[in-house]
């Protein structure tokens, strides 16, 4: 590495700790005002407010309240080919939770949360823009800056696939980058991604079983469902220790069941919700079968009717290995090998990014948002209403988004692969 390239990267890091203040501000105005789904039009518009004077070439989403902003590079050699692209993806949409605690910027949305740091990601990629457009001379190529509303189980990625985000430049993105900061986990300021599976795929199991009502005393003269449904809860647990690959992991979790009213009513309906999380497709496709044919028997078999749909969600987040590899290298260059923790294992969480990155090469990036003197393995995490993330961490998720578009541009011209 010579000296040239080690001031650039440092000057890069020192010029976004310079945007800390505007940085905390923005995202303090973000978490005020959290807005859930695909309809986030406070949001934007602050998104917009961010951009604004910056030479980009901003779209709406019809759809929803995207912003997809293209930075075109500086004069650069003639070519017959078009230059390399690639994509910065932030999420911005809130969750249905009640902050708890206090804050001087503390949720003023009943009901409504920035529990899982997309206020920060927002925020960091808006740094990301400033600091890129500073430095437009040194790209190699385009940038296409991804703001996506509806990441919690609304399928904003998909929404904006589907409107062109991937093709907002004119040309394929070549490459994509996401963060995700975490309140808890890891330490403040740790970085954290592995080749593969990062993260599972999330779908749900919803099982409705249909008896005949009747008086508790006399469950001869009814149809129970209650112990149909009791059975298939302990059914799918068995079942994901023998029919599935301990290598493999399976994670089955009920977090809905209800039956009846009264304990000496015999309900006519009972019904369960299920979150399914896999780390592989193949484990992904057996399990939408066994499940469904599984809970379908188990009611057969009481002599009882049921309604079984299993409905995907998200697919397995995978990083590219050459990707992440690159990234790698970059944030032990710009932060230092001190800063990264070696991740062994995926994370049993999902993310819509998993839809860029089946589409375009990439990785996800996990960043240590817990506040200084917290402890990781006692924190609140996301999604939690107690849920805490540092400002500290906004200027070195700008600068790695910043550096990263910089070098992976200039990788893909050395490569000559510009697609």
């Amino acid at each position: 590495m010579d000296a040239a390239t080690t001031g650039n990267r440092t000057s890069l890091l020192n010029e976004a700790s310079g945007l800390a203040e505007d940085l905390a501000a923005l995202r303090h105005a973000l978490h005020r005002e959290p807005e859930i789904g695909l309809d986030l039009p406070r949001t934007q518009q602050k998104v917009l407010d961010a951009l604004t004077g910056l030479p980009l070439e901003i779209t709406r989403g019809r759809r929803t309240s995207s912003v997809t902003a293209v930075l075109r590079r500086g004069a650069g050699p003639a070519s017959d080919t078009s230059p390399p692209v690639v994509l910065l993806r932030a999420d911005m949409d809130a969750l249905p939770v009640h902050e708890a605690g206090e804050l001087p910027f503390r949720s003023q949305i009943d009901g409504a949360m920035h529990a899982c740091g997309h206020d920060l990601h927002t925020t960091m990629l808006a740094g990301a823009a400033r600091l890129l457009c500073e430095h437009r001379d040194r790209l190699a190529g385009d940038v296409v800056f991804m703001f996506q509303p509806g990441e919690e189980s609304w399928n904003g990625a998909g929404i904006m696939i589907d409107e062109g985000v991937l093709e907002a430049a004119g040309s394929p993105v070549s490459a994509a980058l996401a963060l995700h900061v975490f309140s808890g986990l890891v330490k403040h300021g740790e970085f954290f991604t592995r080749a593969g599976s990062m993260m599972a795929a999330s779908d749900q199991l919803q099982v409705t079983v249909f008896g005949q009502g009747g008086h508790g005393s006399a469950p001869h003269l009814a149809l129970d469902p209650v112990p149909a449904v009791a059975e298939m809860v302990l059914a799918l647990q068995t079942m994901v220790t023998r029919r599935f690959d301990v290598t493999d992991p399976v994670v089955v979790t009920v977090g809905l069941m209800e039956a009846g009213t009264k304990a000496n009513v015999i309900p006519a309906t009972g019904r369960f919700h299920a979150t399914i999380r896999t780390f592989s497709e193949r484990s992904r496709e057996r399990i939408m079968d066994l499940a469904v044919r599984l809970t379908r028997a188990i009611a057969a078999a009481h002599g009882l009717d049921a309604e079984v749909n299993y409905v995907p969600g998200y697919p397995v987040t995978v990083n590219d290995g050459s990707e992440t590899e690159l990234a790698v290298a970059i944030i032990d260059d710009v932060f230092g090998r001190a800063r990264r923790l070696d991740m062994r294992h995926p994370l049993a969480t999902a993310e819509d990014f998993s839809r860029i990155l089946n589409r375009v090469p990439g990785t996800l990036i996990g960043l240590g948002a817990t506040p200084p003197g917290a402890d990781p393995a006692t924190a609140p995490f996301n999604h939690s209403p107690a849920a805490r993330f540092d400002d500290g961490v906004l200027a070195d998720g700008a600068a790695l988004y910043a550096e990263w578009a910089i070098r992976r541009l200039a990788h893909a011209t050395a490569e000559g692969y510009a697609r």
